[in-house]
């Protein structure tokens, strides 16, 4: 069943915050008035996840000029959490990365997205809000496949252009390009000027 335009699951769970406080944390309450991007990763302390954690770690001044908060879930204990950033980068670590890690222990976050593979791990899952906790645009990687964030940052360019102008992105669509209007003629314009390098 598609999440798509339907409210992103809410939850409260324990988190670790980038200042390595462990508090509780409201997903609805902490994107309040902001875009989020929810990314699912399987397990601490793993081989394809730091990879992924500091490319979006890296990104967070574009994440937030976008008005975008990034969280990162796994299936491990916010002390695993904890753990894992207070382990240097080369013995293993993500070290002080910049954004809250959610643990989510008992999997039900993980359930609730559709995430959850075998009652074991979570698949990866990245989950673009909207400013209403509405979700705009998921996918949904296996667990070898580690996904590409500059395009979780294009597609936060693409939904804000389109709440911008009304317009659509057609494909490749990339900020600072035109958009395309939503009808016959709107698409047969874009067409004719762009067909040949799509």
């Amino acid at each position: 069943m598609s999440l798509i335009n339907k409210a992103a699951p809410d939850f409260t769970a324990q988190a670790v915050l980038p200042d390595d406080q462990i508090t509780e944390l409201t997903l609805s309450q902490y994107l309040k008035g902001s875009y989020g991007l929810i990314f699912f990763y399987p397990l601490d302390f793993t081989f394809v996840c730091p990879s992924e954690i500091l490319a979006f770690s890296n990104r967070m001044d574009k994440f937030a000029a976008l008005n975008t908060k990034v969280v990162g879930v796994s299936v491990d204990s916010q002390f695993s959490h904890y753990a894992w950033r207070n382990t240097p980068v080369e013995k293993g670590g993500i070290g002080q990365i910049k954004f809250p890690l959610i643990a989510d222990i008992t999997k039900q976050i993980a359930r609730d997205y559709g995430v959850l593979m075998d009652e074991a791990v979570a698949l990866r899952g990245s989950f673009l809000i909207d400013r209403e906790g509405k979700i705009r645009h998921y996918v949904i990687n296996d667990l070898p496949l580690g996904r590409n964030v500059d395009e979780s940052i294009r597609m936060v360019e693409a939904l804000q252009f389109h709440e911008e102008n009304g317009e659509v992105c057609p494909a490749g669509w990339n900020k600072g390009e035109k958009g395309m209007k939503a009808d016959a003629e709107g698409v047969a314009a874009y067409l004719a000027e762009k067909a040949s390098a799509l």
